[in-house]
């Protein structure tokens, strides 16, 4: 079963890298436009603390480790689950939905396959280049523990955004169009490019334990600066990334369910 699934994934993928390669130019600016956004807000950060020497404790460079490192995650999740957008946006009012349920494969792993956004390249690219960046200027050491932990950590987190993105893109197969919420909801994300103990209490209580995104950034990047315990930081996001897809998957199950197609 693996063994088919890995082989249509990379036939999906190939068939998607020939289509992007017929529009070289189209690649280039998207990557670029996420270059000059991430970039934006960097000189934001650094304009910020012109004016002050640290925000709640925290450093220049620490909060630059979290921004680049909430990157990560971020853009492993744009790569490769970029459709979830679409499911919440046309595929389910246009009945393009059927389609993924006439194959003798999983509907979702079809779904997330099906489309790749290389335009995430710019996303990686600057979240690793400011981690490379601040790492150095705020004495992290990376043992082989921690290195697998930084590694496990950005695989889960990823998997909180997909998560995330899938629970609401899932709202489709009830309201047809869903992709106003997914949208209002992923955004939340960005308030966890910054450490979340200067938010309200409301803010962090949602963050942590109803939208899970502090788990993405704030509480892994604080283990790797010596603010965060690795048990919340490590642990907690692994526990976050189980239960977030648990509970979208669940979502999407029920979703299926009550599919009607277009018209309907």
């Amino acid at each position: 079963m693996l063994k088919k699934y890995t082989r249509l994934y990379m036939k999906f993928l190939a068939q998607y890298l020939k289509s992007l390669m017929e529009y070289k130019a189209d690649f280039l600016i998207g990557l670029l436009g996420f270059v000059v956004v991430q970039a934006t807000g960097i000189a934001f950060l650094y304009l910020v603390f012109q004016r002050i020497p640290s925000l709640n404790g925290w450093s220049f460079n620490e909060i630059l480790f979290i921004y680049g490192f909430a990157q990560l995650p971020r853009g492993l999740d744009h790569l490769f689950t970029d459709n979830l957008w679409l499911l919440a946006g046309r595929i389910i009012v246009r009945g393009d939905f059927d389609r993924y349920l006439l194959r003798p494969i999983n509907p979702l792993f079809h779904l997330l396959a099906e489309r790749f956004q290389p335009d995430a390249l710019g996303e990686l690219i600057v979240g690793i280049a400011l981690v490379i960046a601040s790492v150095p200027k705020i004495n992290i050491t990376f043992t082989f523990g921690n290195i697998l932990a930084f590694i496990l950590v950005v695989i889960c987190g990823s998997v909180i955004y997909t998560s995330i993105k899938l629970f609401f893109a899932s709202f489709a197969f009830w309201l047809k169009f869903s992709q106003s919420i997914l949208f209002m909801n992923y955004m939340l994300a960005d308030f966890t490019k910054y450490p979340i103990t200067i938010y309200s209490k409301w803010i962090r209580v949602i963050l942590t334990f109803i939208i899970p995104f502090a788990f993405t950034a704030y509480f892994p990047a604080g283990y790797f600066v010596g603010k965060v315990s690795m048990s919340v930081a490590v642990g907690g996001t692994f526990l976050a990334a189980v239960i977030s897809f648990a509970v979208a998957y669940t979502t999407w199950i029920f979703g299926i369910r009550a599919y009607e197609s277009a018209g309907a």
